[in-house]
């Protein structure tokens, strides 16, 4: 496997838990080495000395299916000692690293230590695993995503899993997202080798807006010639996993499918809703955005690869 792009690839944007959900059925139902996930690289951060990509991992072991089916995060058949030994220890304890997973962020630092790049280590950790298809960071370069609570500025992790999501958010950032440029792989999608592209369903302002805010990438996205069709992360005005619409709702702004499209309206050629927002069709498609209108709550994995065919014969019908 390598990192090498054909005009035959499906590039997509990601978030976790929800947008590998998606990645996922697309890996199934694609041939081996057609689909290229960007991973969003906002959430990233060091811990007790080592480098953690949180959304990366994910869709590292969802696609090598190892992911634990509980959470949508994690290793299957995780073990805990260290984390036990840690907090007998009195040491960090927020952030829970099982054993098999902290030797990938082990070898991950120590590969950064010696000069390796973010998209050569992605390249490594995705054969390893036997990924057959892309896993690039979206950026080489640090961004991240901080919040702006009623009592405090802090970091994603610590807003998200420290601290449970229970701050209200009064404005997100990106922070190093105006020094960054797209990755390799990220940069060579956008300048048109691949035959489309996909948001995945994944948080707005935590996933997909750490990606669009690097440098040159919406503008890219708006000049692009394949198409874009976005999976819709809100059903009923809930959010399918996460804060999102918690978020949107303290920042003032639409918590629905159509304020979802609102907000992509400049990038999107159309978007998958679930019928439960059937009445936001019509002001959707006034936006110049397509509508497809398909049970997009995806549980099993059937779930999972019926919406990728759905979103696949979008791309292709408005190819």
């Amino acid at each position: 496997m390598s990192d090498k792009l054909s005009e035959q690839m499906i590039c997509a944007m990601s978030g976790g838990v929800g947008g590998a959900k998606l990645a996922l059925g697309l890996a199934r139902v694609l041939r081996p080495g057609a689909l290229a996930v960007i991973a969003n690289t906002g959430d990233d951060f060091d811990h007790l000395g080592l480098r953690i990509w949180p959304d990366f991992d994910t869709l590292l072991y969802t696609l090598a299916d190892i992911a634990n089916p509980e959470t949508g995060w994690g290793r299957a058949g995780e073990t805990w000692t260290f984390m036990r030994t840690l907090s007998a220890l009195g040491g960090e304890d927020w952030f829970q690293l099982g054993d098999a997973d902290l030797a990938v962020h082990v070898i991950r630092t120590e590969m950064l230590r010696r000069g390796l790049s973010a998209s050569d280590i992605a390249l490594r950790l995705t054969q390893a695993f036997k990924v057959e298809h892309v896993i690039a960071p979206a950026t080489e370069s640090c961004v991240r995503t901080v919040l702006n609570t009623e009592d405090c500025e802090m970091p994603f992790q610590d807003y998200f899993v420290r601290e449970r999501c229970a701050p209200i958010v009064r404005g997100v950032r990106y922070d190093g997202a105006e020094r960054a440029q797209p990755s390799p792989v990220f940069r060579r999608a956008l300048s048109g080798d691949c035959r489309g592209f996909i948001l995945c369903p994944s948080n707005p302002l935590l996933s997909l807006e750490p990606i669009l805010s690097i440098t040159g990438v919406r503008q890219a996205l708006r000049d692009r010639q394949a198409p874009l069709v976005a999976v819709c992360p809100i059903i009923g005005g809930e959010a399918v996993k996460g804060p999102s619409v918690k978020i949107l709702n303290e920042l003032g702004e639409d918590a629905t499918a159509l304020g979802f499209a609102a907000r992509y309206s400049d990038i999107l050629d159309a978007i998958l809703i679930d019928p439960a927002d059937s009445d936001h069709g019509a002001d959707i498609r006034k936006l110049g955005v397509s509508v497809v209108e398909t049970p997009i709550l995806m549980t099993t994995l059937d779930d999972k690869k019926r919406v990728a065919n759905d979103v696949l014969r979008t791309l292709e019908a408005l190819a």
